[in-house]
């Protein structure tokens, strides 16, 4: 569970951020929803080939025709086949990218989509065991850039109104952290920053 939905039980907001720490360690032993879909997308794209595989098969055997129209049927399923394998290996690596980044801001962030979407896919590298090279790298850079997307947490690292990283300063435009005199600052001194932040905490500005 996370920390908003501890707080809704009535539960503080320091026990709930205890809570919230303890129950992501429990599941660590745990396959995440998105490792399960992954799994099964790849299962049911394993199982689609095949079935393409087998029809095709039966219909190179049903051909009839001299050795050279059957050569060129093989030719070009050789080729289909191969455009399909890329196919499928480059839909799988945006699958596990994209799971790889939504468990590297999960828990983490108060906006997951928007935080997703800062990453350049194109600056991740994926190994053969699945790990992602690069991604850590990226989540630092991002929370440097754009800490008021983060939640505060015991290092005290979050939204800083002076500019940096750190502080305990959360989002001013964010119900429980609600400043008007650190808003008409941002939006004098930083206007995108501040509707990014407004946009985060459901607020338009």
């Amino acid at each position: 569970m996370k920390k908003e939905e501890f707080t809704a039980l009535g539960i503080s907001e320091e026990l709930a951020a205890k809570a919230e720490a303890a129950s992501l360690k429990e599941l660590e032993g745990y396959a995440t929803k998105e490792q399960l879909n992954t799994v099964n997308a790849e299962n049911k794209s394993l199982k689609q080939s095949v079935a393409d595989r087998d029809q095709q098969l039966e219909e190179l055997r049903k051909s009839s025709g001299d050795s050279a129209d059957l050569k060129k049927q093989i030719e070009e399923l050789q080729k289909a086949n191969k455009e399909d394998a890329k196919k499928h290996a480059d839909e799988m690596k945006e699958l596990r990218l994209t799971n790889a980044i939504k468990l590297a801001v999960a828990g983490k962030v108060h906006d997951e989509d928007m935080a997703a979407a800062l990453f350049d896919r194109s600056k991740l590298v994926l190994s053969e065991d699945g790990k992602v090279a690069g991604l850590e790298e990226q989540l630092k850079s991002i929370r440097e850039a754009k800490g008021f997307l983060f939640k505060p947490n015991a290092s005290g690292q979050g939204y800083d109104p002076a500019g940096g990283g750190g502080g305990g300063t959360v989002n001013p435009f964010a119900k429980d952290t609600f400043n008007l005199t650190e808003q008409g600052r941002l939006l004098r001194e930083n206007p995108a920053q501040a509707r990014e932040m407004a946009a985060v905490a459901g607020v338009k500005i």
